[in-house]
């Protein structure tokens, strides 16, 4: 298993509001960690600072093994085309392209060779194997963010990261999508970070935040600072 993710008194400032206050904790590699929190928690913002799309204002992130706060721009970018794999709210497929053609576009991208083995048991898993000549229109919203979920693991990134990835589902639909992470989580040994309001019944472990702080969690994994 890969994928640990370390932050140590990690603290985010957006000119005079606080998104993350001095957090610390640790998901262990192969679980399926929910963060919870209502809006303005800092549960985005603690995905953004452990998946390098941000920098913390202080503090460190380790994932896997490496210090992606140390790294300068250029270097983290393309450790994050290869090591985080990200699914948002919308599925920001490209419209112009098919389904198969979406999928290997970050591969692409980093410049990496498709495993064309991994792409398939990927996709089989998201049922998504009749519908790879089709463009995203003609996909329904499930289908269009288990798409998302394939396109995100196709470099086999050492994190998922997901950031309310069934927030513009209905019910039934987003059971589904939670499902196949938990289920790429249980069978694969992926580690997924989830930030979510509520939706943490699937996950190994789950993290409360307020306040740009953690406040909470049920967790069989290493945390420090929980209160």
């Amino acid at each position: 298993m890969t994928g640990a993710v370390t932050l140590e008194h990690v603290s985010k400032f957006h000119g005079g509001t606080v998104a993350l206050d001095d957090v610390s904790l640790t998901v262990t590699a192969g679980r399926f960690l929910a963060v919870v929190g209502p809006p303005g928690s800092g549960k985005s913002a603690l995905l953004h600072c452990a998946s390098a799309l941000d920098l913390p204002t202080s503090g460190t992130v380790t994932v896997d093994g490496v210090d992606v706060t140390a790294l300068g721009e250029t270097e983290r970018d393309e450790w994050r085309r290869a090591n985080a794999g990200h699914v948002f709210p919308s599925c920001n497929l490209l419209p112009s392209l098919t389904v198969e053609q979406n999928l290997a576009l970050p591969l692409r991208l980093a410049r990496l060779r498709p495993d064309r083995a991994w792409l398939r048991e990927l996709v089989g898993r998201a049922g998504l194997a009749d519908r790879l000549h089709l463009r995203p229109a003609e996909l329904s919203g499930e289908q269009r963010q288990r798409a998302a979920v394939v396109r995100a693991l196709a470099a086999r990134p050492a994190v998922l990261f997901a950031d309310e990835p069934v927030g513009g589902l209905g019910p039934g639909p987003a059971a589904r999508v939670l499902d196949l992470l938990a289920e790429l989580a249980e069978d694969l040994g992926q580690t997924v970070v989830m930030a979510t309001r509520d939706a943490a019944a699937r996950a190994h472990d789950t993290l409360t935040m307020a306040g740009g702080k953690v406040v909470g969690g049920r967790a069989a994994h290493e945390a420090r600072g929980w209160g």
